[in-house]
C-alpha cells in the first residue's frame, strides 16, 4: 500500500489538490475492485487512446487542469485495473483502426452516432456527455451563435471545439494551453466569449466569483463520450459496462466535473492581477 500513497501525492501535484484528492479515493476503493480486463492491457499497462493527449507535466510549470474529462476517465480505469496508463492520440484515425492495429486496449472518445463505427468495435457510453457552450460578460451583446461573427473567441488547446468556431461563425479564435487561461483572458476582457465543454461551464457559471460572466449560449452538439473496445472482446466490454454502473451509481462524473471546476476556477484566481471591469 505504501505505493498507492506515493502514486497519491503524484496525482495532487499533477492535477490540483481537489482531483488529486479525488482521484486518491477512487484510488484506495478502486483496488478492491480491480478486474482483469485482459485484452485491455498489454504486459501490465492499460493504453488508451485520446482525441488529444495532454502533454507531460513539466517540473516548475503551472498546474493546469486539461479541457474536458478524458484523460481523467482514462487514469481512473487505470487505477482500477491497478495498471500503468499510457495515452495515446488517434491523429484522425477511427476507434476501430487504434484497435485492430494494436496500438490501444481501449479507445475514449465522443461518440455522437454509436451505430456508425465499424461493427468489430462495441461502444460502452461512459455516462458522460458535453458539447460545445459560449460563456460571456452578463453585459454581452452576443446573443446568438451567429453573432460570434468577426468577435474573439478564446479556446483552449485540444479543445474539441478550436477551429469550429472560425470555419462556422467567422469567428476569430485565440487559442491557450489549458481552460484557466482561456477563462482568465475572458475575465480580463481578451476576448469576447470562451467556448469550452458544457458540463465544465454549466458548473462553473455557478460559482459566485463568476456571475458577471454567465451569459452563455445554448448548447451545441452534446455527445456522450464512450469506451470502444474490440466487440469480440466480451470479457473486456463485461468489464467496462460494470465500471460504468458503478460511476453512475457513486456520481463519479458529477463529483469529478465539480472538482476539475473548482481547480480551474482555483487557477485563475492564482493567476488573475487585473481587477475585473464593471
Amino acid at each position: 500500500m505504501k505505493f498507492l500513497s506515493v502514486f497519491c501525492d503524484i496525482e495532487k501535484t499533477r492535477y490540483g489538490f481537489a482531483i488529486g484528492a479525488l482521484a486518491c479515493a477512487g484510488l484506495w476503493v478502486g483496488a478492491a475492485h480491480a478486474g482483469p480486463g485482459p485484452r485491455l492491457l498489454a504486459e501490465g499497462k492499460l493504453t488508451v487512446g485520446l482525441e488529444y493527449v495532454v502533454p507531460a507535466f513539466v517540473a516548475g510549470a503551472k498546474v493546469r487542469t486539461p479541457e474536458g474529462v478524458d484523460t481523467m476517465v482514462a487514469d481512473e480505469l487505470g487505477r482500477r485495473l491497478l495498471a500503468a496508463v499510457q495515452t495515446t492520440a488517434l491523429d484522425g484515425a477511427g476507434p476501430g483502426r487504434l484497435l485492430d492495429e494494436g496500438r490501444a486496449g481501449v479507445v475514449l472518445a465522443p461518440i455522437a452516432d454509436a451505430n456508425a463505427v465499424a461493427a468489430s468495435v462495441a461502444v460502452i457510453p461512459t455516462g458522460y456527455a458535453a458539447g460545445a457552450m459560449a460563456i460571456m460578460r452578463s453585459d454581452t451583446d452576443i446573443k446568438q451563435w451567429r453573432q460570434l461573427q468577426g468577435r474573439t473567441v478564446c479556446l483552449a488547446q485540444g479543445g474539441r471545439y478550436v477551429g469550429q468556431m472560425a470555419a462556422k461563425y467567422g469567428a476569430i479564435e485565440k487559442i491557450y494551453p489549458a481552460p484557466a487561461d482561456s477563462l482568465l483572458t475572458l475575465r480580463i476582457g481578451g476576448c469576447d466569449a470562451a467556448v469550452h465543454d458544457s458540463a465544465m461551464l454549466t458548473e462553473l457559471i455557478k460559482l459566485p466569483e463568476w456571475k458577471k460572466f454567465s451569459a452563455r449560449l445554448p448548447v451545441q452538439a452534446l455527445t456522450p463520450l464512450a469506451f470502444v473496445v474490440a466487440s469480440r472482446d466480451g470479457e473486456s466490454v463485461g468489464y467496462l459496462k460494470r465500471v460504468v454502473k458503478d460511476w453512475a451509481k457513486s456520481d463519479y462524473f458529477q463529483k469529478t466535473i465539480k472538482a476539475a471546476v473548482n481547480d480551474i476556477a482555483f487557477e485563475v484566481y492564482l493567476d488573475q492581477t487585473v481587477t475585473d471591469c464593471h
